[in-house]
């Protein structure tokens, strides 16, 4: 149609996730969200609707793509938990190590900033942290892992302090080692 400006809608949500991710809700402007999206304000709000509800709309896209990576990672829990942790881990280590994306997690930063955000992108933060611990005591349980209740709060713990950790610059070899320590307590508990 003409004077209507096309745009692939895949490409813009991940740019916006990006600069989200990058510099936060609150350090993120409206300017800034049209400079990483190459749409102009006007653009953003018809086809994207305010900054809330775009933040949401990249938290539900972020939560989605590492989500199905996680629970891929521990599709295999019952028959060898510990293997099905370390891939977990794993998602998160290859994300952090990825130069393609910021460091961090945008779930993680964004449930820092919860006492500065919209109520519904504090429930959304809070949803997504919930999923985490209940995919990972679901594999605990099927894996009959002891404390598997106290566990996945430990390892989503872990999870995302591996994310806050590499933001503020400690080392992948530190990182390793951290998931190590917890691989290795839950190696002591099998029932």
């Amino acid at each position: 149609m003409a004077g209507k400006k096309q745009f692939d809608m895949d490409v813009v949500l991940d740019a916006a996730m990006v600069q989200f991710w990058r510099a936060g809700y609150a350090d993120t402007s409206l300017d800034d969200l049209s400079k990483a999206t190459g749409l102009n304000r006007s653009s953003i709000y018809s086809s994207l609707g305010d900054k809330d509800s775009l933040y949401l709309r990249c938290l539900d896209r972020y939560a989605t793509r590492y989500g199905e990576r996680y629970e891929q990672a521990l599709s295999k829990a019952a028959e060898d938990p510990l293997r099905a942790i370390r891939e977990f881990f794993e998602v998160t280590l290859n994300r952090i190590a990825d130069p393609g994306v910021p460091d961090g997690c945008l779930v993680a930063q964004t449930a820092m900033a919860i006492p500065v955000l919209s109520p519904d992108i504090a429930a959304r933060a809070t949803e997504a942290l919930g999923l985490q611990r209940a995919r990972l005591r679901t594999a605990l349980r099927a894996a009959k892992v002891a404390e598997a209740d106290d566990f996945a709060v430990h390892l989503a713990a872990v999870n995302q302090s591996l994310a806050v950790m590499s933001r503020a610059g400690t080392s992948p070899k530190q990182l390793r080692a951290i998931v190590d320590v917890s691989l290795n307590a839950l190696s002591q508990t099998r029932n």
